[in-house]
């Protein structure tokens, strides 16, 4: 071994204690939290700025880290191909010299250069950046015109990646719960249905005007009261003339303090004022503004100011946890399945039930349903007039067959998917 080969060992010692150091440091920059931040920001030491100074620009700081720590890596292989060619001497066998030569210098990099310093780094993030501050400042400025062209590189791929990868959409996550398949549990249906909540107007939940249970504002008291105990609604509103002028909201818990009043009672004096709201405005928008107001009642309009229907924050909550039922409902027969593809559906079923019912796409309906809202409706669209009675009208590869109807509307309509 000569004078030479002492020295290019010296060298390699040298090249891995300060691949060490800034293998050591890339982990301890990068470890400081708000804490040692602050503690930092508090002391007066020249090291503690240099330390914040060097994480102000942080891209800078990691570019210029691991162009040094590569450039050394290659300087420590090169000299230990040199120094073991001039120990080693495997003429016979090169590939047996290749192999020695790989595992003995990956070794010695991967633990003394990488994994080693890395884990103390970790432990004594502060301490070790604190020490490094001085000579990673240095590096930094001869190193910083390398550190440019590679911050600027990875601005441009930065770019692009960002171009191809747009953010996620609630399209994209609707999307991605379509692929789970017909079979949803019930917490992946509530996450459809709130995917789908900014999307659903009024009108396509509203209870339609032609079943609202109402009450005339000239009525006396106790026929008010009857009505009130054989429907069993909690609010109802009240018209005067027609449904088109409703004077506002009678609460039967206001009401119930008077049942001892005789009929000449002026139960009109209870009577709330009444939410409207236009068809096209979004559920979700509309929750707001229960919320805001403190109701749970809206008496929805048309264009003309007429009235359309009524909606409730019952049926806003149902688009996301699905029916909600309590002791007074009625079974719900607005659709009913009759086999695996066929439904039998009243009337007056929502296009927005049917789509949710028969799992179709959202818009479906939309290029050929018109102003319509119900199947009824749709399937008046679709023929141009009422029907015959168990008269087929085929929409893709859907089926209606009219079964029940009468001079003035379509009572029920038989579904089949084709």
């Amino acid at each position: 071994m000569n004078l030479s080969v002492i020295i290019e060992l010296t060298v390699i010692l040298f090249l891995l204690a300060a691949s060490a150091l800034i293998s050591g440091a890339e982990v301890a920059f990068f470890s400081i939290g708000p804490n040692e931040r602050k503690q930092l920001n508090q002391g007066s030491i020249k090291s503690f700025k240099r330390v914040l100074e060097l994480l102000h620009n942080p891209e800078e700081l990691l570019a210029t880290l691991l162009v040094a720590n590569n450039l050394i890596n290659m300087g420590i292989v090169i000299l230990s191909t040199w120094v073991m060619d001039a120990i080693l001497s495997f003429p016979e066998h090169p590939v047996l010299k290749f192999i020695i030569q790989i595992v003995v210098i990956t070794f010695l990099i991967l633990l003394i250069g990488e994994v080693l310093p890395k884990i103390y780094a970790t432990r004594h993030a502060l301490r070790l950046s604190k020490m490094m501050a001085t000579p990673v400042t240095g590096m930094v400025r001869v190193l910083h015109p390398v550190s440019k062209v590679l911050i600027g590189s990875t601005s441009i791929v930065r770019k692009r990646i960002k171009d191809i990868n747009s953010p996620l959409t609630m399209d994209h996550l609707s999307d991605a719960l379509d692929l789970t398949g017909p079979e949803l549990v019930e917490e992946e249906k509530m996450l459809k249905g709130i995917v789908r909540f900014g999307n659903i107007s009024v009108g396509e939940i509203m209870k339609p005007r032609v079943d609202i249970f109402s009450l005339d504002i000239k009525e006396p008291f106790r026929l008010v009261f009857a009505r009130m105990v054989d429907l069993g609604y909690s609010r109802f509103p009240v018209y005067q003339e027609n449904l088109d002028d409703i004077r506002g909201i009678l609460y039967v818990k206001d009401f119930l303090s008077h049942l001892q009043k005789s009929n000449n009672f002026r139960w009109q004096s209870l009577i709330r004022p009444a939410l409207f709201v236009p068809d096209n405005k979004r559920i979700n928008d509309l929750l707001q503004e229960f919320r805001r107001n403190k109701m749970h009642m809206a008496i929805v309009v048309d264009e003309y100011g007429g009235t359309s229907g009524l909606i409730t924050l019952e049926d806003i909550l149902e688009e996301i946890v699905g029916e909600i039922r309590d002791e007074s409902d009625e079974e719900d027969l607005m659709i009913q399945k009759l086999g695996d593809k066929t439904f039998l559906c009243n009337g007056k079923t929502s296009l927005h039930d049917l789509v949710k019912a028969l799992e179709l796409d959202e818009s479906y309906f939309e290029s050929i349903k018109g102003g319509a809202e119900t199947i009824a409706g749709l399937v008046l669209e679709l023929k141009g007039e009422i029907p015959n009675l168990d008269e087929k009208i085929q929409l893709n590869y859907l089926t209606f067959v009219v079964r029940s109807r009468d001079d003035r509307r379509i009572k029920e309509i038989e579904i089949t998917i084709a």
